[in-house]
């Protein structure tokens, strides 16, 4: 890694360890207990999770394969591979690998990186689509007072709630659904008219500064770009039924995984809607995923998510939110390892390749030839 990411690196580690040194004088934690949480778990359960995993690879095979479809046809099997290997790159070395995924489909397929980061892009968003509308309908069930509590570290939200309880509810409850309308309405107008749209955004960004309005610009081109993939309603369609899919298996990982920490009242009975909101705050917590050290503090967040939400014991918290570490983002390692040793790659590698290529790509990516409207 970089010098800078080092640096980094030790002064979260600095600071979670002063963190640690805090919270152990403060809260008290039963290792025994938590020894007994884990011993009490059923592993049945968690197989599960951890087989919904991996066969939500096998739905991002298949999706990245149909966004090439117009590229070229490529069997989503031989796109396995750099799927597992590129969220193993991740667990393993943190965000800094978000580009080994396309770089390693485009040594697969021989296209060019810079469609390949197109179609990361459309697949990113397609991801959030996904588990914004999830959440939004998951809302719709979830009581008043729940919402308000994991909303509660929302300023805005709970301020609003403070002087306006019925506004701030329905703010949580329905602006989920209000943003993902936004976004499938914004999502139609660039791949309608994305040159329109990527220069009404640069010249309104760059009111504020000429470079945030390029690089705006450049991002809707590129994402316009990928977007060219789709060319009609039915292939957009199939993508977002793929997406969907994919999501609500995680989730039922999530849900699966909870409910196997049977010696825990409230993760025994915990409902599908509430651990949807679970998923949210341990998305948050992999944003800006770092190597190892990454595992721990997203340990922690959804631990105090878990007791926060759900009312569970710190002990069982914690217990669970290693578990859901392991089945949704670790299980994969080993898999990716003996798949990246058959195929002769080093993670490392192309992780460094795969960054230095993603800073050399043109700024304005070749559109897919002769694309037809949705």
């Amino acid at each position: 890694m970089k010098k800078k990411q080092w640096i980094l690196g030790l002064l979260v580690l600095a600071a979670f360890v002063a963190l640690f040194l805090w919270g152990r004088q403060k809260f008290h934690f039963d290792f025994h207990v938590f020894r007994e949480q884990i011993a009490q778990a059923d592993w049945r359960k968690i197989l599960i999770g951890l087989l919904c995993i991996y066969f939500a690879y096998f739905f991002r095979a298949f999706r990245w394969a149909r966004l090439l479809k117009h590229h070229q046809k490529v069997s989503p099997m031989s796109l396995l591979g750099p799927q597992i290997m590129g969220f193993t790159a991740i667990a393993l070395i943190g965000r800094v690998a978000d580009p080994v995924r396309p770089y390693l489909v485009s040594r697969k397929t021989g296209l060019p990186l810079s469609s390949q980061f197109a179609v990361y892009i459309v697949e990113r968003l397609f991801d959030a689509g996904s588990m914004a509308l999830i959440f939004s309908m998951a809302m719709l069930w979830i009581p008043e007072a729940d919402i308000a509590r994991a909303t509660s570290h929302s300023g805005m939200i709970a301020s609003m709630q403070k002087h306006s309880p019925l506004l701030g509810t329905i703010l949580a409850r329905y602006g989920g659904l209000v943003l993902t309308l936004a976004g499938a309405i914004f999502l139609v107008a660039v791949r309608l008219s994305g040159q329109a749209v990527a220069t009404f955004f640069e010249h309104t960004f760059g009111l504020v500064s000429k470079k945030l309005g390029v690089a705006v610009g450049e991002k809707i081109r590129t994402f316009h770009s990928g977007l060219d993939t789709m060319r009609t309603f039915g292939e957009f369609a199939a993508t977002a039924a793929l997406s969907l899919g994919m999501w609500l298996l995680i989730a039922f990982a999530y849900f699966i995984t909870c409910r196997a920490f049977s010696g825990s009242p409230q993760l025994v009975a915990i409902s599908p809607q509430k651990c949807v909101l679970l998923m949210i705050a341990s998305g948050g917590a992999s944003i800006f995923q770092l190597p190892v050290l990454g595992w721990f503090t997203q340990i922690g967040i959804v631990a105090a998510a878990i007791t926060g939400l759900f009312g569970a014991s710190p002990e069982a918290s914690t217990a669970c939110a290693a578990t859901l570490l392991l089945v949704t983002f670790l299980g994969t390692i080993p898999i990716g390892l003996i798949w990246a040793q058959f195929e002769h790659i080093s993670l490392r590698k192309v992780t460094h390749e795969s960054e230095e290529e993603a800073e050399h790509i043109p700024t304005d990516p070749p559109a897919a030839a002769n694309p037809e409207p949705l």
